[in-house]
């Protein structure tokens, strides 16, 4: 890996891919976080498998972010706090990742409720997910703000980063590339940090859902640290 921590959010259901899951628990050290999406939210009853990675995960000494759809701001907050109480119960999530978050200033109120009414149910980490940089005064709500996500393709072209942000640490900033080939996910992680983001991530996925496999930056870290101190020496 090439600096940072990575924020993976994992959309797939164990079941589906227990080895991505296996391989996020083995590189807690590189990471940010995770984020659980069961059903876009936590769904509609508990789902043991996710609940099982969820536990490995924490165990591990990995945050565990429990997604939730804000629908940028028009999604009643009792939908919201209702999904937070769920992904708490059933999942033990220790934190929560707010996606489709607005950006413009009008709706601050609204994010800054929904974030302290969930850390007084219990979630430490609060993140905020506009996917662009939003007004300034949503950096004083969130722990960390994902101020992109999109394709490779624009995020090459989007280098413009507002002044605003050298107010804050890097590791306030998070960005979230997708449909990156294999051979420039390492550059990837590298833009991020020049652009000021200490949290990363960036997958080849790509499609309606992007975010079905683990990013190759932790695949490599795992593969050297299995690697036999031979085939080091070769």
């Amino acid at each position: 890996m090439t600096g940072g921590k990575l924020l993976v959010p994992l959309y797939v259901h164990p079941a589906v891919d227990p080895g991505a899951w296996r391989t996020l628990v083995g590189a807690a050290d590189l990471l940010y976080g995770v984020v659980l999406n069961v059903a876009d939210g936590p769904g509609t009853v508990r789902d043991p498998a996710f609940t099982a990675v969820a536990g490995e995960l924490r165990a591990a000494g990995v945050r565990v972010l429990g997604y939730v759809d804000t629908a940028y701001g028009r999604r009643p907050t009792h939908a919201v706090v209702a999904d937070l109480r769920h992904h708490r119960t059933w999942y033990g999530t220790d934190g929560v990742f707010f996606d489709q978050a607005a950006a413009d200033i009008g709706l601050v109120s609204y994010y800054r409720w929904l974030a302290r009414t969930a850390r007084v149910g219990g979630s430490r980490t609060v993140v905020l997910n506009p996917g662009a940089h939003p007004a300034p005064g949503y950096a004083e709500i969130a722990d960390l703000l994902v101020t992109f996500e999109g394709s490779w393709a624009t995020y090459r072209a989007a280098a413009a980063v507002p002044a605003w942000t050298k107010r804050y640490p890097a590791e306030r900033f998070c960005h979230l590339v997708y449909d990156v080939p294999v051979k420039f996910c390492g550059l990837a992680s590298r833009t991020a940090g020049l652009r000021g983001a200490a949290v990363h991530c960036a997958v080849p996925g790509s499609g309606a859902n992007p975010w079905q496999g683990v990013s190759p930056d932790l695949i490599d870290a795992s593969h050297g640290r299995h690697r036999h101190p031979q085939e080091e020496r070769r």
